[in-house]
Parts: C-alpha cells; structure tokens; sequence
C-alpha cells in the first residue's frame, strides 16, 4: 500500500503568514496610541493648570509659552541641543564599546569577574554630579567631560544587561557545539552572541536615555553650550519659558534616540520572539 506524503501548503500561507506593512501598521498604532494619549492628557492637565492660573507664571511656565519660546529662538535651541546629541552619541556609543568588551572578558574570565563586577557596583552608587566637576579639573570644561560622564551613566546597564545575555546560554547547546567541533570564537559568534542580542538591547534603550542625562549632567556643572546650559542659564535668570523649553527639548531628544533603538533592534532581531505579530495578536 501506497503511503500518501503530505501535501505541501500554498504559497499564499506562507506569505499571509508573515506580517505584512497595514499589519506592522496596525501594531505599531497599538503600542503607541496609550503613551501618545497619556502624554496628550499631561500636556492639558499643564495647560489648563497655567491657563486657570493655579499657579504663578514665574514658577511654571505655559505649554504656550515655552513653545513660543522655541519658536522665537528656533536656530539657538537648534545649536545646543546639537552639541548635547554629539556628546550623548559620542558617549553612548562609547559605553557600548566599553561595556560589550567587559562584558565578554567577565564571561570568559572568572577572575576577572570577581575583580570588576564588585568596582562596577561600587562606582554605580557614586551619584555622576558629585564627580562631575573633577572631570572639569581633569579636562577642561570642553566636550570630553560631558563625554565621560554620559559613558559612566550608559555604560552599567549595557555591560549588565550583555553580562546576563551572554550567560543566559543552555548549557546543554554549547556541550553540543563542543562535540560537533566548534571552537571558542564559533560558538561565541554563532551561539552566545545572537542569544545575548536580545538582553543587549534591553540595556541599550536604557543606557541611551541615561546617556542624555549624563551628558546634561555635565553641562550643568560647567558648560558654555548645550542643553544642560540653556537650561542652567534659564535658571538663573528665572526664565520659566525658556527652562521649560530646554525641558521638553531634552526629553524629545530621548525619546527619539530611544525610539532609533528600538528601530534597528526590530532590524536586527526580527526572529525574536516579542517581534512576531502573531505573538502580539494572540493574546489579545
């Protein structure tokens, strides 16, 4: 008797299957539409607050007035909030190098782990302020100390979130990788590193927003440009509006490096688990 072999699924399944644009569409809506409208419902919360003058103008400035403020001064709110990006950038991109490599030696070396890890800790409880203004001492109040201190700031997320995905290995998979002859730097490249991806971009979307603050961090303690400046000046002239300006100008800057994050990880991971738009729409 005739054993009858499975028949093959159409081509249109496999291709209905995978999500299409209107279905990433669709998704993206769905994650963004309740932080958009609880942000929509803060900014008429604020605008009511200043408009009903619950409060004094000098202490909380309007949403119309600060946007006023950025629209007056368009190319001087452009200017910093430029060098604020070059430092945030420069130091982020620099804690990942710094952090991935730890994160790889502590791994690998027992020794080294035991060594560091206990300094990691004890240098993240330092509060970035307070040694702020040695890194001015040190250099000068130019970009490399604002630089410094967003590194400090991004670099314990990543090299922790790295730690943990790299360690986050079955066991059981690299016995196998052993015996089929693959060596140290195989299993690293085809094994450890694209399982410790996800837990790595976990920490990036963190440290980059940490990022941001320490690079304002340093400008505020001592800087002739960037936002931490314009902020910090604002301040001691009791300029609400344009205080509020810098505000909402550093916030945006954070939402957007976030936002570029968590883009190239959806370029990146597109295999992963929390990318699949079936695994989305089945729970609901």
């Amino acid at each position: 008797m005739a054993v009858r072999g499975t028949r093959a699924a159409p081509a249109g399944v496999a291709e209905r299957s995978r999500p299409g644009t209107g279905a990433r569409a669709v998704r993206f809506i769905h994650q963004i539409w309740r932080p958009v409208a609880l942000l929509a419902l803060l900014f008429v919360v604020w605008w009511v607050v200043t408009a009903a003058e619950w409060v004094e103008p000098y202490l909380v400035a309007s949403p119309g007035d600060a946007f006023d403020t950025i629209l007056a001064k368009p190319e001087y709110f452009w200017d910093n909030t430029l060098v604020t990006l070059w430092e945030t950038i420069a130091g982020f991109l620099l804690a990942i190098l710094i952090g991935v490599l730890g994160a790889v030696f502590m791994v690998y070396s027992p020794t080294v782990e035991r060594t560091f890890y206990p300094l990691l800790l004890f240098a993240q409880v330092i509060p970035k302020i307070a040694i702020a203004p040695l890194f001015i001492v040190w250099f000068g109040t130019g970009l490399t100390p604002k630089i410094i201190v967003a590194v400090l700031m991004a670099f314990f997320p990543v090299v922790i979130s790295m730690v943990t995905g790299l360690k986050s290995i079955d066991p059981e998979m690299l016995q196998l990788a052993s015996t089929m002859g693959a060596g140290p730097v195989s299993t690293f490249v085809k094994i450890r590193l694209p399982a410790s991806l996800p837990h790595l971009f976990s920490g990036l979307k963190v440290g980059v927003t940490l990022a941001v603050t320490g690079a304002v961090v340093g400008e505020f303690v001592g800087a002739n440009e960037g936002l931490g400046f314009v902020i910090q000046q604002a301040n001691g002239n009791f300029d609400t509006p344009t205080l509020f300006a810098g505000l909402i100008i550093m916030s945006a800057l954070g939402l957007l490096l976030f936002a570029v994050v968590e883009v190239i990880e959806a370029l990146v991971l597109p295999w992963h688990a929390s990318r699949r738009i079936d695994a989305a729409t089945t729970s609901m």
